[in-house]
C-alpha cells in the first residue's frame, strides 16, 4: 500500500488528466498527480532522460536495473527488470544486475559500464580514475555525461518510489513470475 493516495483518472486534477488518456499511467504518475505543477515539469524531464537518445535501450536498462538494485528500490527493480527483458537482456543478465548472480555481462564495454554505475550510485566522493579511464575506452564524453545523469535520475526515482512505497503492478508481477524473477 502506497504511503500517499495514488490518483486515478477520476480523482486527478484537471491539469493532470492528459496523463491518463491512454489508461492507467502507473503509480509514479498517480503519486505526482497530487502535485500537478511538479508532474508537469517532471514528466518531460524524465522522458528526455529515460527516452530515446544516443544510448541504446539495452545500455539504459543495464544502468537503471543495476542502480535500482544497489539502492534496493523494489518498484524500480521489478518494473525495469521487465523492460530489460523487453530490450533483449537475458534472464541471467537481469539476475546478475539485480545482485542475484555474478555481475558480469556480455563484453568489456558492459563490464566497464557496471564499474561506472557501481561507483556513481554506490560511492561517495569522486569516481576513481581507473574506473573513469575504463569507461572512457568504450564511451564518448557525451555518453559519459548522459550515463551519469541517468544514474542520478534513477537514484532520485529510487528514493521517491521507495519512500512512498509505490506498488508494483500486477501485470509486472505476473511477467516477473513467468520469467522466474519473482
Amino acid at each position: 500500500m502506497s504511503r500517499v493516495q495514488l490518483l486515478d483518472a477520476t480523482t486527478a486534477p484537471l491539469t493532470a488528466r492528459r496523463y491518463y488518456q491512454n489508461g492507467d499511467p502507473g503509480p509514479l504518475v498517480g503519486a505526482l498527480a497530487t502535485v500537478p505543477e511538479l508532474l508537469e515539469v517532471s514528466m518531460p524531464f524524465l522522458a528526455a532522460v529515460l527516452g530515446p537518445s544516443a544510448l541504446d535501450a539495452r545500455t539504459k536498462e543495464i544502468v537503471i536495473v543495476r542502480t535500482s538494485a544497489l539502492l534496493r528500490c523494489g518498484y524500480c527493480v521489478d518494473t525495469h527488470s521487465v523492460v530489460a527483458l523487453d530490450t533483449g537482456l537475458t534472464i541471467g543478465e537481469v539476475h546478475a544486475l539485480r545482485g542475484e548472480g555474478a555481475a558480469v555481462l556480455a563484453d568489456q564495454r558492459e563490464n566497464a559500464l557496471l564499474g561506472w554505475v557501481d561507483a556513481v550510485s554506490g560511492g561517495r566522493g569522486p569516481v576513481g580514475d581507473e574506473v573513469a579511464r575504463r569507461l572512457g575506452r568504450y564511451f564518448a564524453e557525451h555518453e559519459t555525461v548522459e550515463l551519469t545523469l541517468l544514474v542520478g535520475v534513477t537514484m532520485m526515482l529510487n528514493r521517491f518510489c521507495t519512500a512512498l512505497d509505490l506498488p508494483t503492478s500486477p501485470e509486472v508481477v505476473r511477467r516477473l513470475a513467468a520469467a522466474g524473477l519473482r
